[in-house]
């Protein structure tokens, strides 16, 4: 039987015990942070306190559409305390896994195919990473007869393509399908930044990159090696990039799926959920939740004292 999660709202003392465990917490920012660009009570005021006490504040987001510059710009915005340095994003960790690790083979520099927004575009380039699509205005179309012959016959593909990457897409639509369709049909690789079902948005749920790529699984009968949280590629990569000690860190987040599967498969110290997003209490307390919280909060700002 699964240990129950601990409650901190309103214990000082348990939360005094609880940040003694951990000298670096990981923190999702959908539904933890901020609810689109609206901040969340106690946030800002959370984290200078974290810092404070000397605690690293490390920001790892599954949302692919901005870089880690674009979010710096954000977290500038709502008066964050955070270094572009600070930030690990799904997008970026794609990058890093195309550019350093993967051998793709039809081309001594891997090209890919995007299913994203800017986001993912300015993590590869920074990478020097070739990509088509995105957010090519080529694409935001509707298909016609020509494309699906030129689809079919594989005229209209690139044959330096060796990848297909699939992010949260604003504009994603049938040609970008189609297209992304044609190109893992013909061997290339599957990627996806991340997996996440549903986005928190002004305080509701939108469909996310694992929605946005779902029709290329259902058609395919395959799922995408996933770059982003609960990957151990991710959390490999951010272990490397930050030199962290895992039995001293503690993952932040609001989904069980993600967040929490990506701190306990991970070996950290802890994981806290916060109910200011996708999950609440009960999912966690059914047989077959997706993974149990070491500790919850209301909200982020309760960690303050």
């Amino acid at each position: 039987m699964a240990q129950a999660s601990r409650y901190l709202t309103g214990d000082k003392a348990g939360i005094q015990e609880f940040l003694d465990k951990f000298d670096v917490f990981l923190l999702d920012c959908d539904g933890v942070l901020w609810s689109g660009d609206r901040l969340l009570p106690g946030v800002r005021e959370a984290i200078e306190f974290l810092q404070s006490k000397g605690k690293r504040t490390i920001f790892v987001t599954n949302n692919s559409t901005k870089s880690r510059q674009e979010y710096h710009k954000k977290f500038t915005r709502l008066s964050i305390p955070c270094t572009p340095d600070d930030i690990f994003g799904s997008s970026y960790s794609a990058a890093i896994y195309v550019s350093r690790i993967l051998a793709l083979p039809t081309s001594d520099k891997p090209k890919v195919f995007v299913l994203g927004e800017a986001g993912v575009e300015d993590e590869l380039r920074a990478e020097g990473v070739s990509f088509i699509g995105g957010t090519d205005p080529a694409l935001r179309r509707d298909i016609t007869p020509e494309d699906f012959d030129n689809l079919a016959d594989g005229s209209a593909l690139d044959p330096e393509v060796g990848a297909v990457l699939c992010g949260l897409d604003f504009h994603v639509n049938y040609l970008k399908l189609a297209t992304a369709a044609q190109y893992l049909r013909r061997g290339a690789l599957f990627l996806a930044t991340n997996t996440d079902s549903s986005l928190p948005m002004s305080g509701s749920f939108f469909p996310g990159a694992g929605s946005v790529g779902f029709p290329l699984v259902n058609m395919l009968g395959r799922k995408p090696l996933a770059l982003g949280k609960p990957s151990q590629a991710m959390m490999d990569a951010v272990e490397g990039k930050f030199h962290l000690d895992r039995a001293r860190t503690c993952m932040i987040g609001d989904r069980l799926d993600t967040d929490i599967r990506f701190g306990i498969e991970g070996g950290l110290g802890g994981t806290l959920a916060v109910l200011t997003g996708v999950n609440k209490r009960e999912d966690w307390e059914k047989p077959d939740a997706a993974a149990v919280p070491a500790y919850h909060v209301d909200g982020l700002g309760d960690l303050k004292f």
